[in-house]
């Protein structure tokens, strides 16, 4: 059986990317969540990375250092609270990582919540408190760095959306529109930052293994874990700078297998 917590030290599938040195900020990064996974293969990987989540931040960063201690050659992890529906949180992020940090390599937008309800049930006060941190946070932290990235002439922007921004579903109608929403703001980025040499790519997994909306647990080998996200990462930074994967979709290949 495949053992989910550890799979970041096993040798990747993607080329190897050098990342030593390299600015990486990763959006919540909650222990078990797909940030918490893409962070430990960037940092495995020799980049410095700033971790974000929402509560119980240090506790999440001391168990990726726990999580990464003996890999040769890991980068450094530094932790800080940041709220995505709370603008002031992230004008106070914004301008302490802009402090501390002139570049930015790597910024991985990968925080989120779900809330699902049929239409005629949906609770209007949830679906604003969603789009506060699945979209209007999201451009507002992009915003915030985006003349870095501009300055330096160089970078990569990972929005992560999910298949349910691909085609609807019941109950999905608040999580898929926000998740419509970061696609289409993707394409619009991509406009805008690509004569700046900035690579914005919209990642769209389908169903994760993650503790995501309290489901606990699951340990299917035939389904995708956090990690076939942050591989998926990886490939992508192998890639030539001169080329550009606007937007990918990654699914399990045989989810109804039950092992």
């Amino acid at each position: 059986m495949w053992h989910w917590t550890r799979p970041f030290r096993r040798q990747p599938r993607a080329a190897r990317v050098d990342m030593t040195g390299k600015s990486v900020v990763v959006t919540g990064a909650s222990q078990h969540s797909i940030g918490y996974f893409v962070a430990a293969t960037l940092v495995a990987w020799g980049a410095d990375t700033v971790v974000t989540a929402t509560a119980r931040c240090e506790t999440m960063a001391n168990a990726l250092r726990t999580e990464l201690e003996g890999i040769d050659g890991a980068g450094g992890i530094t932790e800080h609270p940041l709220d995505l529906a709370d603008a002031t949180s992230v004008a106070a992020f914004a301008g302490w990582y802009r402090r501390r940090c002139n570049e930015l390599h790597v910024l991985v937008n990968n925080a989120g919540v779900g809330y699902l309800a049929e239409i005629g049930d949906i609770d209007m006060g949830r679906m604003r408190a969603l789009f506060d941190i699945n979209v209007f946070g999201l451009v507002d932290l992009t915003n915030r760095v985006a003349p870095l990235l501009k300055a330096q002439q160089s970078g990569y922007v990972f929005n992560i959306a999910s298949t349910s921004g691909m085609k609807g579903a019941k109950t999905g109608t608040v999580y898929a529109a926000s998740k419509w929403a970061v696609r289409g703001l993707s394409q619009c980025w991509q406009a805008e930052l690509r004569p700046h040499g900035v690579h914005v790519t919209c990642v769209c997994p389908s169903e994760v293994q993650t503790d995501w909306m309290g489901r606990t647990g699951r340990n299917n080998p035939n389904k995708l874990y956090a990690v076939d996200i942050a591989e998926t990462i990886m490939a992508a930074l192998a890639m030539q700078s001169r080329a550009l994967w606007p937007e990918l979709a990654i699914f399990a290949n045989n989810p109804w297998k039950e092992d």
